[in-house]
């Protein structure tokens, strides 16, 4: 169903061969957007493109490695070049190499910085230069991670790439603003190929895709747990006229919940005339800023 705040939008999804990506890309043009498919793997990108226009949907298909520069001007001049311009940047592409700190390598770490944090802001950097020069405002859509917000037991890269994509949605919102160009970070929480390794996920998503079991309601509500679809709606919602307004936030999803996320800041103040020795930090720590310390991590779903 085409909608008013979007038909004749033209955007790009990078890494929409499958998963959230490919969720993306279907929901943008069946409501009206043109949509330039990327992923690595060619036959993703295709099959991808075929399923939107088999639909009535209009999409190309741009098979790029997302990270450096070139790969980023490709896709806005893919958009421009098919569709006459780009209107949406959505950054979805991203890999995992998980591993624990002591064990993890430097391309471990790198490989997936390059792709996420990188890509995330070559890709937006190229569309904002196209909107900005021909002033008609535009939406940039990027992905956030609760693993971001909160970190994640295995996943230094991953959590620091996503939290820094996080710290630049909020940059860019403040730079784009004059041009009318809002920026915005998804924190989406659904069935990937990421979460089939939770164990207490994989026998709910298993039963999802295999036997079409929905998913139940303690994850639905209970964890706001859902599939990549339920992700979607928020990501056209961002690229409509609607959300003209909204701007440097990283909004949660998941199934049938809809979230805020928090900034960073100050929750606990103290005051030392002379400033703050480590001694008299040590004396006054429990029971003044420290008193209620800030958790850390992604709590671990008891579905029993």
């Amino acid at each position: 169903m085409e909608s008013a705040g979007i038909t004749g939008k033209v955007a790009v999804v990078t890494g929409s061969g499958r998963g959230l990506g490919l969720a993306y890309a279907k929901a943008l043009a069946a409501s009206g957007a043109a949509v330039v498919v990327n992923d690595v793997d060619p036959a993703a990108a295709e099959a991808a493109v075929k399923e939107i226009v088999a639909a009535g949907g209009s999409a190309v298909a741009e098979v790029a490695a997302v990270g450096d520069t070139e790969a980023a001007e490709r896709l806005v001049d893919r958009a421009v070049s098919e569709f006459g311009r780009l209107d949406v940047m959505c950054t979805n592409a991203g890999i995992l190499r998980d591993r624990v700190l002591w064990k993890m390598s430097d391309d471990d770490f790198d490989d997936v910085v390059r792709v996420h944090l990188r890509g995330t802001f070559t890709c937006v950097r190229a569309a904002v230069r196209h909107m900005r020069e021909r002033e008609g405002g535009g939406r940039v859509i990027v992905a956030g991670s609760p693993a971001g917000q909160r970190g994640n037991f295995g996943q230094t890269n991953y959590a620091a790439a996503k939290a820094g994509i996080a710290a630049m949605v909020r940059t860019w919102a403040m730079e784009c603003a004059k041009a009318g160009v809002t920026v915005n970070a998804v924190i989406p929480n659904a069935a990937t190929e990421m979460t089939k390794s939770i164990p207490a996920f994989a026998p709910h998503i298993e039963a999802l895709e295999k036997d079409g079991v929905p998913l139940p309601d303690s994850l639905r509500k209970g964890i706001g747990f859902g599939t990549a679809e339920d992700v979607a709606g928020l990501v056209v919602y961002l690229a409509s006229d609607a959300s003209a307004q909204v701007t440097g936030q990283c909004v949660g999803i998941g199934g049938d919940r809809l979230s805020l996320w928090s900034h960073p800041q100050e929750i606990s103040v103290a005051y030392r005339d002379g400033g703050w020795p480590a001694a008299d930090i040590a004396r006054v720590w429990a029971t003044s800023v420290g008193a209620r310390p800030e958790t850390y991590g992604i709590p671990v779903p008891d579905l029993d």
